[in-house]
């Protein structure tokens, strides 16, 4: 009954097969290899971007911070939404990675509007050199609460970025759920809405640890090459991301194991609706947030159940406490019965 992150889920034993093939025998070094060769074709027919530049890294701060740095100069600022991953969890690295530029924070939770994002822009870029200048608008889908941006939404958003001339990056570590839940394509939710720079995440989604940056503006290529090595981002062993990802894109295994995590997760909202228990947010892909006393939460816990809570775990034991439930693409419906029938009884 382990839901507390698709991180923590085990790899995919396609992938691991993958991982032992590229282990045979010699291959040439820093993605030079064949089968980067060929997973970065495979993943400009995926995005339907035959002259996009795509670049594997090891881990999704590195592919946020990295894109953002090919989008946004150290005077600028990006603009995101309050609760994004970029400024709850990245420990300044897009601070860091961009040489100083700041975050604007949008309010309104998870999911940033059109007009919110407009009032943010237009409240910058209006103090001479003395404040920062209009950078990046940087989306993510599935956003931070579970929420996940209709194809409308974020053609909004893109739209308001375009008025302004703003590149849009995509924060994508759930992209693959997002695509699932959406019923559409990788293009239909990047370039063809205005995205510049998208990021395919793997890693939640049963891979050991490869992302794939997509750069639609080649021109934008040789700079992100010359920032990966600089920030310690260019694997020598780079046949080892890219046989992650070739298993991933095989038959788009990627999309099954996305509606595998997310239909997992319908059942779980499913069963703590019939309980009547308090849903805080939407639940389109593989993330639920629930409010719960937190002395039943600890009962949960205390009988083997495993997910975040997402308040202040002192307090009165009645008090209502917000917790997070991931599903990743190995979770069972086993395990979700298992945890219904544990709440039910705690309550």
């Amino acid at each position: 009954m382990f839901f507390a992150s698709d991180n923590s889920g085990p790899v995919h034993p396609t992938v691991l097969d993958a991982l032992t093939r590229a282990n045979d025998g010699y291959a040439k070094s820093y993605g030079a290899d064949d089968l980067t060769v060929s997973v970065t074709a495979q993943i400009r027919d995926l995005f339907e971007a035959p002259d996009a530049a795509v670049y594997l890294v090891a881990t999704g701060t590195a592919a946020n911070v990295l894109a953002l740095s090919v989008l946004c100069q150290p005077f600028e600022t990006v603009f995101c939404s309050d609760r994004a991953h970029i400024h709850e969890d990245e420990c300044n690295a897009p601070e860091f990675y961009t040489g100083g530029a700041k975050l604007t924070l949008v309010p309104g939770g998870d999911r940033m509007s059109p007009v919110a994002l407009r009032k943010a822009i237009e409240g910058e870029e209006n103090r001479g050199v003395h404040g920062p200048q209009r950078g990046a608008v940087s989306i993510t889908n599935v956003a931070e609460l579970g929420n996940v941006y209709s194809l409308a939404e974020m053609q909004g958003l893109c739209s308001v970025a375009k008025e302004y001339n703003l590149p849009v990056h995509l924060d994508g570590a759930r992209f693959s759920q997002a695509c699932a839940a959406l019923q559409c394509t990788p293009a239909e939710m990047s370039w063809k809405l205005g995205v510049d720079v998208a990021v395919f995440g793997g890693t939640k989604n049963g891979l050991m640890g490869v992302e794939a940056v997509v750069i639609f503006d080649p021109k934008r290529a040789r700079e992100f090459e010359l920032r990966r090595k600089r920030g310690a981002h260019l694997f020598s062993k780079h046949r080892y991301l890219a046989a992650q990802m070739q298993a991933f894109l095989q038959d788009d295994l990627w999309r099954d194991l996305a509606n595998r995590s997310n239909a997992t997760c319908s059942r779980l909202f499913d069963g703590l609706q019939r309980l009547g228990i308090d849903i805080v947010t939407e639940v389109p892909a593989n993330l639920l947030f629930f409010r719960l006393p937190r002395h039943v939460h600890h009962t949960l816990l205390a009988q083997g159940a495993v997910y975040i809570l997402m308040d202040p775990e002192t307090g009165a034991d009645d008090d209502l406490v917000t917790a997070r439930l991931v599903c990743d693409w190995a979770q069972t419906h086993e395990n979700v019965d298992a945890f219904l029938k544990l709440v039910e009884d705690a309550l």
